[in-house]
C-alpha cells in the first residue's frame, strides 16, 4: 500500500512516517523544501515530492498512485488561519478524489457542545468536515492535548508547572480535559489506513483520563519529582493577555499560545470511544496521563526528542533562502565578517560550531542575547527559549533558539535564518576554513524599508561585542578542547573531560550523551 503523508517535517508527521515504514507502508512526503527530509534518519526510506496543499498545481504528481493520504497540516498562529485552513483543505480533497484515493486519514481536535468553541477548534472541526464530504472514504480523529516529548502542549505543561511553584492562574484551569500519549496518537493513525472502506466518519480519542489542567500541573509535578504546586485561578486573566502570560513562561510564542488557551477555555472531553470497535485498545490498555509524562520526561533528559512542534516552520517568520549574489538587486545587503585563525583541527572546531546554542549559549556577551530575547518575547516572537532538539547535532528546517538551520553542510559550514521580530531578513553563517584551521563567521542582514536600515545602524555598534567574542570564544573553546581530544585518541578515559579549569566559556560538546536541567533558562552563559 502507498501513502502520502503531508506535515512530514511536522512533530505527528515527522513521527508517524517511521511508524508507517515499520508498518510495511511504501511512503511518499509531500514537503515544500525536500531538503528539511535530507537528514533525518529514514529520509533515504520515502519518496519526497515538492509541493504544498495551498498551490493545488502541486498536487497532482503528489497523488498519483497513492492509496491512503494523511492529512497533518494546519496553520494555527496565522493571522487568517481559519480561511488557510479551509482553502488548503478544500485543495487537498479535490486533488484526492480525482486521482481515486481508497482513504483520507485527518487529525483534528476534540469539539466540545454549545456555540462557544474556540476558532482554532472550530476550524479543525471544519477541516475534518471538509474531508469527509469529499466522497472519498475518510476517517478524521478528534483528539485534545497530546502528551509527547517535544509536543507544545506539553511544553506549556512542563514549563508553567516547573517554572511557578506558586502562580495565579486564568479560570481555565478548570476546564475539564483528557489529554491523549502520542504514542496512541500515532497507533490509531498506522491503523487508520487498514480500516474497511466502509468505514467513513469522525472518532473522538483521548487516554483514560479525564481532569482539569489544574489536576494535569499537580500530577506533572508529582511525577517529576516537585513540590506540589499552590495555583489560585482569578477572573481577569482574558485569552490575549493568557497567551502573553503563557508566551512570556513557556517557550510556546503567544501567537501559537492564544489559539491553544482559548481551545483550552472549553471542555474537551470524547463523547464516544466507538474506534475501540475497529482498533481494539492495547492489552495494557490506553496511557494514562503519568505514564506519558514520565515517558515524555525521559525522552527529554536524554535528549532524544525525535520531533518538536518547532519542527514546523514558524507562520509569519522569514523562509526566504539568503541571497547567493552579495551585489543583490533586491536592495541593499548588511554584512559583519570576522575570521579567526584556530589552533585546533577542523574536525573538533566543527564540532564547538554545531553544538552552539540552547544550554550552552552563544559564546559571547549573554546579557545582551538575554535582553534581546525578552524583547522578542514582549512583541510576540520566539525568543531563546524554544532551545535545541539534541544538544551535539543538528539538521537542516530544525530550530535553534530564535534561528532555524537553513544549510548544514558537516564539518565545513552551518547557516541559520532569523526567525525573531526584525524589520527585515537576517542570517549567521558558522564556517570551518582549513590549511591553516580558520573559523569565519558572517552575518548578514537585508532591511525592510527605512525601519531596517535604522535597526542595522542602532545596533552595529554593539556588534563588536557580540560578533566579536563569538569569534574569540569559539575559537578559544576549540583550542581548549584540542588537547583533550588528542589525549583521548591516545588514553582511553572513562570520564569526559570536563575542559580547562576556570574556563567561562560554555563547554563544547562531547561524545557522551549530556543531561541538562530540564528547567534551566536558556540564559546565554
Amino acid at each position: 500500500m502507498k501513502v502520502l503523508v503531508t506535515g512530514a517535517t511536522g512533530y505527528v508527521g515527522g513521527r508517524l512516517v517511521p511508524e508507517l515504514l515499520a508498518a510495511g507502508y511504501d511512503v511518499r512526503c509531500l514537503v515544500r523544501s525536500p531538503v528539511k527530509l535530507s537528514q533525518v534518519t529514514w529520509s533515504d526510506q520515502v519518496e519526497a515530492i515538492e509541493g504544498d496543499v495551498g498551490q493545488p498545481q502541486t498536487l497532482a504528481a503528489a497523488f498519483e498512485g497513492i492509496d491512503v493520504a494523511y492529512y497533518l497540516v494546519h496553520s494555527l498562529g496565522s493571522p487568517e488561519f481559519e480561511d488557510t485552513d479551509r482553502e488548503n483543505a478544500e485543495n487537498f480533497a479535490e486533488a484526492a478524489k480525482r486521482a481515486g484515493v481508497q482513504r483520507l486519514v485527518y487529525l483534528g481536535g476534540l469539539t466540545p457542545g454549545g456555540d462557544d468553541v474556540s476558532p482554532h477548534l472550530r476550524s479543525r472541526t471544519e477541516v475534518g468536515d471538509i474531508l469527509l464530504a469529499s466522497g472519498v472514504p475518510t476517517v478524521a480523529f478528534r483528539a485534545a492535548i497530546i502528551i509527547g516529548s517535544g509536543s507544545a502542549s506539553f511544553e506549556m505543561l512542563r514549563y508553567l508547572t516547573e517554572r511557578l511553584p506558586v502562580m495565579v492562574t486564568p479560570r481555565w484551569v478548570r476546564s475539564l480535559i483528557q489529554p491523549i500519549a502520542i504514542r496512541d496518537v500515532l497507533r490509531y493513525l498506522v491503523e487508520a489506513a487498514r480500516l474497511d472502506p466502509q468505514v467513513s466518519r469522525s472518532f473522538d480519542i483521548g487516554g483514560p483520563d479525564v481532569l482539569t489542567y489544574e489536576q494535569m500541573m499537580q500530577r506533572y509535578a508529582r511525577v517529576a519529582g516537585l513540590k506540589h504546586r499552590l495555583i489560585v485561578p482569578v477572573k481577569a486573566l482574558s485569552p490575549w493577555l493568557s497567551a502573553h502570560w503563557v508566551g512570556v513562561i513557556t517557550p510556546v510564542p503567544s501567537a501559537i499560545a492564544r489559539p491553544l488557551v482559548e481551545s483550552l477555555r472549553n471542555e474537551v472531553i470524547a463523547r464516544e470511544h466507538d474506534i475501540a470497535a475497529y482498533v481494539p485498545d492495547p492489552p495494557g490498555g490506553l496511557i494514562g496521563l503519568d505514564r506519558a509524562v514520565e515517558l515524555a520526561l525521559t525522552k527529554v533528559r536524554e535528549a532524544d526528542v525525535a520531533t518538536r512542534w518547532t519542527d514546523a516552520s514558524t507562520l509569519g517568520a522569514p523562509s526566504e533562502p539568503l541571497p547567493t549574489d552579495p551585489d543583490w538587486a533586491g536592495g541593499s545587503l548588511y554584512v559583519d565578517s570576522r575570521e579567526a585563525e584556530v589552533d585546533a583541527s577542523p574536525e573538533v572546531l566543527w564540532r564547538v560550531i554545531e553544538g552552539i546554542g540552547g544550554q550552552r549559549g552563544w559564546y559571547s556577551f549573554p546579557l545582551a542575547w538575554s535582553v534581546r530575547g525578552w524583547l522578542d518575547r514582549a512583541v510576540g516572537g520566539v525568543g531563546l527559549r524554544r532551545g535545541r532538539r539534541n544538544p551535539d547535532h543538528l539538521k537542516v528546517g530544525e530550530s535553534l533558539d530564535w534561528w532555524r538551520v537553513e544549510e548544514r553542510i558537516p564539518g565545513r559550514l552551518l547557516r541559520l535564518r532569523a526567525e525573531m521580530r526584525v524589520p527585515g531578513l537576517a542570517w549567521l553563517e558558522l564556517e570551518v576554513r582549513q590549511d591553516p584551521t580558520r573559523y569565519h563567521q558572517r552575518a548578514v542582514f537585508h532591511p525592510r524599508g527605512l525601519l531596517g536600515h535604522a535597526y542595522w545602524w542602532s545596533v552595529a555598534p554593539f556588534h563588536s561585542f557580540v560578533f566579536g567574542g563569538m569569534v574569540r570564544n569559539i575559537a578559544r573553546t576549540a583550542e581548549a578542547l584540542e588537547p583533550a581530544q588528542t589525549l583521548a585518541a591516545t588514553v582511553p578515559s572513562q570520564e569526559p573531560d570536563p575542559g580547562p579549569p576556570g574556563n567561562t566559556v560554555a563547554s563544547p560538546p562531547d561524545d557522551t550523551p549530556q543531561r541538562f536541567d530540564s528547567t534551566s533558562d536558556n540564559t546565554l552563559r
